[in-house]
């Protein structure tokens, strides 16, 4: 029954979609991810389709390439002090807002005041450094950023500072909503390539390109961007079927991979990626806040099967895999699996000999191959001690019970990826404790000496010093399994043969940036 379901279900989203296909020869493509878009209100995004949104319909000073580096986006050009805390931005001439407004600097420095002000999303980057009075416009074309502290990897976060019309944005505040949060929470009020067309909360978004982008668009440009949320396979091989699918996630089961794969108009590009796969553990709560605990789960985890069969991947030996190689410590070694080993420390732990251990496994409802990595670990797991009480639940559910240590279970499956490229992404919003309660950081570590580690690599000029301390915070977080280190996502997608121009980029959900591909289609 639940597969007639499955497959009913498949059939009327593949239906709908054809049914709401226009005429004309638009460029449109259909995109499906696996997460709802909890916001796109560039002051509180916080994930991957959240990131998606905003890429494509704001701009920041900078962007990020490929290769990773910074380049020019809405600031042509910017200078630092010697000092490293004043930074002067100079906006490009021509780039507009979607009213077609000019984007000037008083824009910026109302962005970042009400990024400060609101206080969530990206903010907890940039609170440190920041107060209401650090930004500056001295003129329209120039934006000056006087940092409270030095703060070394600033440059690379700079694309996250999305840009917002201020003019219509307070025009549509209140006294009760100074920052226009309702607003913002509907509307698209950016300078990017598209603009909020319509948004079906949990199941759709729409986005139609602006026609007045800065830089620019040609015939095969993509013209309508279609997000359709789903994590049921057969509604994904249906829409593939029927050549409506454009792109997949990267987060669909092996078997619809190989399905879709088959079909004639369609390809699964694979690349490696910086992106990690964890089982997050909670180290301030019951059991696995031993330890021992903490190093048994990660020595009873099979890395080759989850590799090899569920989740492609390379071996990953620490938070952060070796994409910053200067700051990658060559004597930390990925971890294996060892059962009597892991058993072993089962029975040191302070929980031995209570009978079985209670432990959860928290992992996204409907993904199939999280599920499979969640019945394997409890078949695990169970054989040498524990309870493994399994734990699927919404996203959204998910990044409100990290929000609390003690509603955050001692395991969960995560995904994450560099934020901003720098090692700093990877240590301090996992592992900071003023960037504890967020989905990224649901290990909880809480430790006084990596907080100081982090704050030292974070204001020191000194590039040797600051690999240095990175190299010493993979190994201590190694030794401390503060989480457990599953993989290197090589990550896989379904394209159709018709679109072109994707290109991976090392900063989360940048390479869904629409602009940057093209519909070709002999």
């Amino acid at each position: 029954m639940t597969h007639l379901r499955s497959l009913l279900l498949a059939a009327a989203a593949t239906g709908a979609l054809l049914a709401a296909a226009p005429a004309a020869a638009d460029n449109i493509v259909t995109v499906n991810t696996v997460q709802i878009f909890g916001t796109i209100d560039p002051a509180k995004i916080n994930d991957y389709t959240e990131y998606m949104a905003a890429v494509n319909m704001y701009e920041a000073l900078t962007t990020l390439d490929g290769d990773g580096n910074i380049q020019p986006l809405l600031a042509e050009s910017w200078e630092v002090s010697d000092d490293t805390l004043t930074w002067t931005f100079t906006l490009k001439e021509g780039a507009t807002f979607q009213d077609g407004s000019p984007v000037e600097a008083k824009d910026v420095v109302w962005s970042i005041e009400r990024l400060l002000a609101i206080n969530e999303g990206p903010s907890y980057l940039f609170s440190p450094i920041m107060s209401q009075g650090s930004v500056t416009a001295p003129d329209a074309r120039t934006v000056q950023i006087v940092l409270n502290e030095v703060y070394t990897p600033f440059l690379t976060t700079t694309p996250i500072l999305f840009i917002v019309n201020s003019d219509l944005a307070m025009e549509n505040a209140t006294d009760d909503d100074p920052w226009a949060q309702d607003y913002l929470a509907n509307t698209s009020v950016g300078a990017g390539a598209f603009m909020l067309d319509s948004w079906n909360r949990g199941a759709s978004m729409t986005l139609k390109a602006y026609d007045g982008y800065h830089l620019g668009w040609d015939d095969q440009g993509i013209d309508e961007v279609r997000f359709v949320v789903t994590n049921e396979e057969a509604t994904v091989k249906a829409l593939a079927q029927a050549g409506e699918l454009s792109m997949s996630s990267d987060a669909q089961a092996q078997e619809t991979y190989a399905a879709i794969g088959a079909l004639e108009d369609y390809t699964i590009l694979e690349y490696p990626t910086a992106t990690n796969f964890y089982f997050k553990l909670n180290n301030q709560r019951p059991p696995t806040d031993d330890a021992n605990i903490r190093r048994a789960l990660a020595l009873a985890t099979d890395y080759e099967t989850i590799r090899e069969f569920l989740l492609p991947g390379e071996p990953l030996a620490g938070p952060m895999p070796p994409v910053f190689a200067d700051a990658f410590p060559d004597d930390v070694l990925p971890p294996e699996f060892d059962l009597e080993a892991a058993r072993a420390l089962v029975e040191q732990s302070a929980y031995a000999g209570q009978g079985p251990i209670d432990v959860e496994m928290m992992y996204v409802a409907g993904l199939a191959f999280e599920e499979e990595i969640a019945l394997l670990q409890k078949s695990i797991l169970d054989s040498i001690g524990f309870n493994t009480i399994l734990r699927p639940e919404p996203w959204n559910r998910m990044t409100e019970l990290a929000a609390n240590v003690d509603t955050t279970p001692g395991m969960t499956q995560v995904f994450y990826g560099a934020t901003y490229p720098s090692p700093d992404s990877y240590f301090f919003n996992q592992s900071h404790s003023d960037a504890a309660g967020t989905w990224q950081s649901m290990d909880w570590v809480m430790n006084d000496e990596v907080d100081a580690m982090i704050d030292e690599a974070r204001s020191t000029a000194d590039v040797d010093r600051q690999n240095e301390i990175y190299r010493d915070l993979q190994r201590m977080l190694v030794d401390q399994q503060a989480s457990v280190y599953v993989l290197t996502q090589r990550s896989q997608q379904a394209m159709h043969r018709c679109l072109d121009g994707f290109t991976w980029v090392p900063m989360q959900s940048f390479e869904f940036n629409f602009h940057t591909m093209k519909w070709i289609c002999d």
